[in-house]
């Protein structure tokens, strides 16, 4: 997929694969901001996030960002697969949810897209790790602007009840899927929605984490 040479399995060469940005295993084990240490970071410290942790594979950076671009904007569905294979080896570990749901995009930008990419992903995790997919438990309720860009303070702003979830989930585990995670304003919003649903335990799986988060 990234070099053209023959890949035996995954859509990846062992060369490729090999130099993939993963993230670092120093990291906020709240929101995976990387660290130089394994504690909890600054900002999680003053300001706790609605969701419990995060569990991202890849820095948003060369080759993943173009991998996701070309999923997110070239419709190339195959990227999911690789993806989610991929994660596979992240979350192998981590302690089995519910169910998995992808962030939900509005009806606006899925008739423009034509698919959602976190929801083809979450495929791809749920049936590696043999986890219950749920899609349509939670929606978008209207179309918000592109997040990427704008300051933390609007980011929340833009989200504010911006997911509706009218199915009862008293003391689920729930795994929010999603392609890439900047401020976190999104899961938190997402995560939010969800508890106020009755859900004990909403954790972040997360393709690709930015390196830095927006200070303003």
């Amino acid at each position: 997929m990234l070099c053209g040479a023959r890949a035996s399995t995954g859509g990846l060469c062992a060369g490729c694969r090999e130099d993939l940005p993963w993230l670092p295993a120093l990291n906020c084990p709240v929101c995976a901001i990387p660290t130089s240490t394994s504690d909890i970071c600054g900002r999680c410290l003053k300001r706790p996030p609605r969701f419990d942790a995060v569990s991202a594979g890849f820095l948003y950076a060369f080759p993943v960002d173009k991998l996701i671009a070309r999923l997110k904007f070239a419709n190339t569905l195959a990227v999911s697969g690789i993806l989610g294979r991929e994660m596979r080896a992240v979350l192998a570990q981590q302690a089995r949810p519910d169910f998995v749901l992808p962030v939900p995009l509005s009806k606006e930008r899925l008739r423009e897209r034509g698919f959602n990419q976190a929801t083809e992903i979450a495929r791809v995790i749920a049936m590696e790790l043999s986890v219950p997919l749920a899609i349509g438990v939670c929606e978008r309720q209207w179309h918000t602007a592109p997040q990427m860009g704008q300051p933390l303070a609007q980011r929340r702003a833009n989200l504010r009840n911006a997911f509706r979830c009218e199915t009862r989930l008293e003391g689920a585990h729930i795994a929010v899927v999603d392609d890439v995670m900047t401020s976190g304003a999104t899961l938190d919003e997402m995560a939010r929605t969800l508890k106020r649903a009755g859900a004990s335990r909403v954790t972040g799986w997360i393709v690709a984490r930015t390196p830095e988060r927006p200070t303003s």
